[in-house]
């Protein structure tokens, strides 16, 4: 497994296909570079796993900070291509994206997953993070982002 940040606009053309088997609202490669810059400015950081030379798994995170938690690492997309699961991939990422955390002083990796997603809740719990409470959104008025 070889990690690396992906910075590029090339690199992140080439992560749109398996970013898309998470995020399958966002169908256009463009809209999703867009995005991946825009948050990219804001301190969004996306870190690829290859094997092989092939981009196999994803993981977009944030350092952040709050009153809950502190200095925290915040992952906000994790993914690993269909053809790549059961591979240790996803707990690779988890793993680095915790190293990095840790590098930078953060106390807590947080994410959230959907509630009836069993099969990644166990797989986090697995991979030692374990649910602390529920996390509750409402739409607002369409944005364009």
């Amino acid at each position: 497994m070889i990690f690396k940040h992906i910075e590029t606009r090339e690199d992140i053309a080439e992560s749109f296909p398996v970013m898309r088997e998470l995020r399958q609202h966002i169908d256009d490669a463009d809209i999703y570079r867009e995005r991946i810059e825009r948050q990219q400015r804001e301190g969004y950081k996306l870190l690829g796993v290859w094997q092989d030379g092939k981009l196999s798994g994803l993981a977009g995170y944030r350092h952040l900070e709050n009153l809950i938690y502190g200095r925290f690492t915040y992952i906000d997309d994790l993914v690993v291509s269909h053809k790549s699961q059961r591979s240790q991939f996803g707990a690779g990422l988890i793993a680095e994206a915790r190293r990095l955390a840790k590098a930078d002083r953060r106390a807590f990796l947080v994410l959230d997953t959907g509630l009836a997603n069993s099969l990644a809740q166990r797989f986090y719990f697995r991979n030692g993070l374990l649910s602390r409470g529920l996390h509750f959104s409402q739409a607002l008025e369409e944005t364009g982002a």
